[in-house]
């Protein structure tokens, strides 16, 4: 999306407006939302309290109060930052969201009523108007061509300044409201109410107004619960055994203690992580219709791809010519030319492209020659030139040997084989005559894209099994695959084999993605787990499917699923690094805060630390610093590596997992030095 390019994550204005939505978070319903720093809020309104209640009454009892202090301002540190982490992650959607609402303009629209115009605000259009739209104005709200061809400016949804085509009919009848209309007219049958348009779905799903918990996410949530009400029970067990060792436990020194044991830093920065994984999706020019289909993109077990455009160029491109015995290749490249030059089809134009680059035939005009052209149908499967007495024609190869055979002239063994040598092949064979002689064969190929084999090798190796989808025979596309390097393919697919296909596969327990564009996909894309349909595609295509590209990029399924892997990757890696920090920290405090009891732990306080109150102050305020110095990581996202699940868990538990268990004896450590350093204990 254009405006993507323009809004950086530490953006002065989103940093500005994250500090004060930080303290608009505060509010005990939206905090309540996120379980364990909840905990940290209750734990710094209670030492508020227990300030005050010191200030006003000083007792020997309490806590000194330059420690009740300290404590009190990193607790609301800690929050107030984890906060920050969200908001500083939703701050990108609402800038985007910002310069999608200039694109909204109140516009009138020409409504058609029993075939009369009548001028309306675009506000007041309902699903099922029909509209008039000509050069140089807005489309007034989604919906599709009914009537007539034109050319749509589309660079305030895509970015791209390429304008593009929308006709009546087909797979390419989707116009977006707000889009602008350039050329020619258009009747546009509105497929959406006011406020339900896809701009308006952008713009809500871009705010993370509609963002909603994966159910991995949910998981993760219990476990940060049980973790909680693990580490408040034992916090609270520490009461009476201090009273019974007489250590002076004070309710700030318990809050303190249960707020560093609790796993507080992916605790604030799980929302982050999940907003930045959409948004991540977004600068790539996809929209999510929900986290969960982000999350289901990193989990897909099954890539359904279709060939065309995303395995191959698109059109079968003209690759070679085999005259037949007796005729020489120039003249087979000749009359090939001439059977192609007013051939406006993507393969017409290959053909007058190869003669000319490997056969130097200049392009010829045919007006000029005199010769009438002869258009393709699907009648007699041909199409070529009347040049005088000559009949130039090229076609299926059926087609043309039964026109050869009509004229008296007699077919050559060769050609047939040759035809079958091609299809075998996984190519086309189009053969081509002039009167009653058949000079040769054209083979027309599907050009694989450059790459596309090492993409689906690094696919293979995380374990995902690609599956190219075609409506070509099953010896075509099995030579296809094999050049593609795909793991399988379904041929002859219809949209109920697409649809048996991917109920078998989420039967056996796995998650499936796929793209497409027509209405044909849409039963495929609303069943799937992950369903990317092209925003150049129908309304039906768009409406089934949970993400959008906005670029119409079928290999775009390919960055999907990177992104929903990074995703997971990140939040399991912080994750790995919040519990191990946890279990750190529980064994640095604890032994100097009970050592003067138990002189035997002594050994185990190999941090030597100054105090108990030293100890326990440390660690908050390390505790909160933790979350400022993961909140890049959170947002940017673990780099993403190809690997295989064990690989990735090994690495997860050696890089976080150790991380996770010696930063905090360094951080507390060397917070302690500085707390000695500077006299505050």
């Amino acid at each position: 999306m254009a405006t993507d390019k323009q809004v950086s994550l530490f953006d002065p204005s989103i940093m500005r407006r994250a500090v004060g939505d930080s303290f608009g978070k505060l509010h005990p319903r939206l905090l309540a939302k996120n379980p364990v720093m909840f905990v940290v809020g209750v734990g710094s309104v209670l030492t508020t309290a227990l300030l005050i209640r010191d200030l006003v009454a000083r007792s020997p009892e309490h806590a000194p109060l330059w420690f009740t202090s300290a404590v009190t301002v990193w607790l609301w540190f800690t929050v107030l930052f984890a906060n920050f982490a969200e908001a500083v992650a939703e701050g990108r959607g609402k800038a985007q969201a910002a310069s999608l609402r200039k694109m909204r303009q109140e516009s009138t629209a020409r409504r058609l009523i029993g075939g009369r115009e009548e001028s309306v605000p675009a506000s007041q259009l309902r699903k099922g108007d029909e509209v008039v739209v000509e050069a140089g104005q807005l489309i007034p709200g989604d919906g599709e061509v009914i009537e007539g061809i034109a050319s749509v400016d589309e660079s305030a949804i895509t970015g791209e300044s390429a304008p593009v085509i929308r006709e009546s009919g087909g797979d390419r009848s989707s116009v977006t409201g707000g889009t602008k209309v350039l050329s020619d007219r258009i009747v546009v049958r509105i497929g959406a109410d006011p406020g339900q348009s896809f701009l308006d779905r952008m713009i809500a799903l871009v705010e993370g107004a509609s963002r909603q918990k994966t159910p991995n996410e949910i998981a993760l949530h219990i476990l940060l619960v049980g973790l909680t009400l693990v580490f408040l029970f034992a916090c609270v067990t520490l009461v009476p055994l201090a009273l019974y060792s007489e250590i002076k436990l004070s309710a700030t020194v318990i809050v303190a203690l249960l707020v560093c044991l609790i796993p507080t830093t992916i605790g604030g920065l799980l929302s982050a992580i999940g907003i930045a994984g959409m948004d991540r999706l977004l600068r790539k020019n996809v929209i999510a219709m929900s986290g969960r289909a982000v999350e289901a993109a990193g989990d897909v077990d099954v890539l359904l791809l279709d060939k065309t455009g995303t395995i191959t160029l698109g059109n079968r491109m003209a690759t070679e010519l085999i005259p037949v015995e007796g005729v020489t290749l120039e003249e087979l490249a000749d009359s090939a030319q001439l059977a192609s030059l007013a051939d406006e089809t993507p393969e017409g134009r290959s053909i007058v492209v190869l003669v000319k680059e490997r056969h130097k035939l200049r392009g010829r005009n045919l007006h000029d020659l005199g010769a009438q052209f002869i258009p393709f149908s699907a009648h007699t499967r041909m199409s070529g030139c009347d040049l005088g007495a000559r009949q130039i024609r090229k076609g299926a190869v059926e087609a043309v040997i039964a026109h050869v055979e009509r004229h008296g002239g007699q077919v050559p063994v060769q050609i047939r084989r040759d035809a079958d040598t091609i299809a075998a092949a996984g190519a086309t064979p189009l053969a081509v005559s002039d009167g009653a002689r058949i000079l040769g064969i054209i083979e027309l190929k599907d050009v694989v894209k450059s790459g596309i084999q090492e993409r689906f090798a690094r696919f293979r190796a995380m374990g995902i099994r690609t599956v190219m989808i075609t409506g070509d025979n099953p010896r075509t596309a099995q030579a296809i695959a094999k050049e593609a390097g795909v793991d399988d393919f379904l041929a002859e697919a219809t949209p109920e084999a697409k649809m048996r296909l991917i109920k078998d596969e989420q039967q056996k327990g796995k998650l499936v993605a796929m793209t497409g564009d027509g209405t044909n996909d849409a039963p495929a894309l609303a069943q799937a787990d992950v369903g990317v349909a092209m925003n150049s595609g129908t309304q039906a295509a768009k409406e089934a499917g949970n993400m959008v590209d906005l670029d119409s990029n079928p290999t775009k399924l390919l960055e999907v699923v990177e992104v929903g892997k990074q995703l997971l990757m990140t939040r399991g890696s912080l994750t790995t690094f919040s519990i191990a920090n946890d279990v750190a920290k529980y064994f640095a405090i604890l032994p100097a805060m009970f050592m003067g009891a138990f002189p035997d732990i002594a050994p185990l306080n190999v941090m030597h630390l100054a105090s108990p109150f030293s100890a326990i102050l440390s660690a908050v305020i390390f505790n909160a610093l933790i979350i400022i110095l993961l909140i890049p990581l959170a947002l940017r996202g673990v780099k993403y590596r190809p690997l295989g699940a064990a690989h990735l868990l090994r690495r997860s538990l050696l890089v976080y997992g150790v991380g996770g268990v010696v930063a905090p004896f360094v951080g507390i450590k060397l917070i302690d030095l500085c707390l000695v350093a500077v006299g505050a204990v």
